[in-house]
């Protein structure tokens, strides 16, 4: 029966032309009967061959084949991934979340850098496997997708990614969703998205960092907390913005590093804070974000990079800029600091926040 399925080669040379036709995408002529053949439109589900229409069985994997057009846009599909964390505790309410025995469970802090460790590669495994999850429901095919959309897909495997046309912003993160202009070329969107995600996966940390001192499941309450901390000071916003501008830098063309946003804060605070501590705020902020690098890059390897910057040339045509390297940071925090400043900004944070229900409120029913 399979003999039968099989598609008929009327001879080997045949057979030898349309297989060396399959790795080109441009109209083809035989080499032997001189029939044109036309771009593929069908796929091998296993090996993910191409395939002009004539045929319908994969010469290796005898498997039928699909047409490459039903395959969905990586625009189009929509995401909801949770990242959960399972605690002893759930809390229904901020009255909950904010007593003494917890506000003493922040400020002893029994949480060493293992633990930090152990949430880092939590959150890594559980967006792989949303990834897995992207690829096979949506039967994709990467080898397919250029590389605006596999880092789109690998970011909607964090958050709920849209598009938006209008605005000042390239892009913006709030409440889990970014929302990037697509009026930008695919180098910078992709820059963008890089980004936005920095600022998800830090709120996304400082949230697990909570669950776990506190011993409860990840809620929209935590993660309206974790919103609250890190927007409420001068401190926690630089160091959210200097971290996504320094992951963001990580994948953009020596040269083309941008800190625009993290200096317009530093100027709106201008006389309000020493250069001393604005400083440290970038010590915690490139701290926090070789972390992140560590679970983006666990995706976008040697390879992905090398492609992105590839797309970056082709798409941006000013010349290089060197004056905003002096911006960056080279310092990261010892262990013993690190878990310092992370004491630091949950236990200023968690403080000022019980005092501001009614804006966490605010901030939970966008979760």
């Amino acid at each position: 029966m399979i003999a039968d399925a099989m598609p008929r080669l009327e001879s080997p040379d045949l057979f030898y032309s349309r297989r060396k036709y399959m790795a080109s995408e441009d109209f083809a002529e035989c080499e032997i009967c001189k029939t044109v053949i036309y771009p593929p439109i069908k796929y091998c589900p296993e090996c993910h061959r191409k395939y002009p229409e004539e045929e319908n069985f994969c010469f290796d994997c005898l498997l039928k084949l699909k047409n490459i057009s039903d395959i969905p846009k990586v625009r189009d599909i929509k995401t909801n991934p949770e990242f959960k964390f399972e605690g002893t505790n759930s809390y229904a309410t901020f009255e909950e979340i904010f007593t003494p025995e917890n506000a003493e469970k922040i400020n002893d802090f029994k949480f060493r850098l293992k633990d930090y460790k152990g949430i880092i590669n939590d959150i890594k495994r559980k967006a792989f496997l949303e990834f897995d999850n992207l690829v096979k429901s949506n039967g994709l095919v990467l080898d397919y997708l250029d590389i605006l959309d596999k880092v789109l897909l690998f970011s909607k495997s964090f958050v709920e990614v849209d598009y938006k046309s209008y605005g000042q912003e390239l892009g913006v993160f709030a409440f889990d969703r970014i929302e990037v202009d697509d009026r930008q070329l695919p180098g910078l969107q992709i820059t963008t998205l890089m980004h936005e995600l920095s600022h998800f996966l830090l709120k996304e940390i400082l949230a697990h960092v909570l669950c776990k001192l506190l011993d409860c499941s990840k809620s929209s309450s935590i993660d309206a907390i974790s919103t609250f901390i890190l927007v409420y000071s001068p401190l926690s916003r630089l160091i959210d913005e200097y971290c996504a501008h320094s992951v963001e830098g990580r994948f953009t063309v020596y040269g083309y590093q941008d800190y625009s946003s993290f200096l317009q804060i530093q100027k709106s605070l201008e006389g309000e804070m020493p250069s001393e501590e604005i400083e440290i705020a970038k010590s915690i902020g490139n701290t926090f974000s070789i972390s992140i690098k560590e679970i983006l890059e666990a995706y976008l390897d040697d390879d992905l990079r090398d492609d992105i910057k590839t797309q970056f040339k082709e798409d941006v045509l000013d010349m290089p800029k060197y004056d905003m390297l002096a911006l960056e940071n080279c310092n990261k925090l010892k262990s013993k600091g690190f878990m310092q400043a992370i004491w630091l900004i949950l236990s200023e944070g968690f403080e000022v926040a019980s005092v501001n229900i009614e804006k966490l409120e605010e901030y939970k029913k966008n979760f």
